[in-house]
């Protein structure tokens, strides 16, 4: 079926390939540089440890089904008991994981520790909370745009007060970091 889904869309497809189609994507943003950076491994680990648990949820489905069933435990009512068993093993090795991951600390994500400044001054801490109650109360207005003129005067020596439509950039601009090249 996958195959067959596959043919068909390559049947019927658009096929208009340019080069602005086939560049690289990142974000809105033309990629600089090599893709083979150093990246935090605690993305990895944590990735891995979501798709560990995932994958192990999907045996709670057969578990399930066999010990619901009562045509299984009407042949023989061992089998809910062993299906039991074996799932508060299976939970228990699970847990055992997760605690161990947690204890590692491979869950903690790095987060940056707050410090409140200190500085000796002489103005009362009732002043500043005036000034950040003040600038809390501050209300933004709202945008309203004013109608720009479609020409502009530009005095010229060969024909002076001629309107001159205004001309956009002909260029599209391109942001590159600095220093990531």
């Amino acid at each position: 079926m996958v195959c067959f889904a596959f043919s068909i869309v390559r049947l019927i497809a658009p096929k208009k390939p340019n080069p602005e189609k086939l560049t690289s994507y990142e974000c809105g943003e033309e990629p600089t540089g090599s893709a083979w950076l150093p990246f935090n491994s605690r993305f990895y680990v944590i990735a891995l440890v979501f798709l560990l648990f995932d994958v192990e949820m999907v045996f709670i489905f057969p578990w399930a089904v066999v010990f619901g069933s009562h045509e299984i435990n009407k042949v023989d009512p061992r089998w809910g008991a062993l299906s039991l068993t074996e799932m508060f093993i299976f939970l228990g090795i699970l847990i055992l994981g997760l605690a161990y991951v947690w204890a590692k600390g491979d869950l903690d994500w790095i987060k940056p520790k707050p410090v409140t400044p200190i500085a000796d001054t002489s103005i009362p801490q009732s002043l500043y909370d005036k000034l950040n109650a003040d600038q809390s109360a501050y209300q933004v207005k709202a945008f309203e745009p004013e109608p720009q003129p479609a020409t502009q005067t530009v005095t010229t020596t060969a024909a002076p007060d001629q309107p001159v439509p205004i001309r956009k950039p002909m260029f599209k601009p391109t942001f590159k970091k600095p220093g990531n090249e």
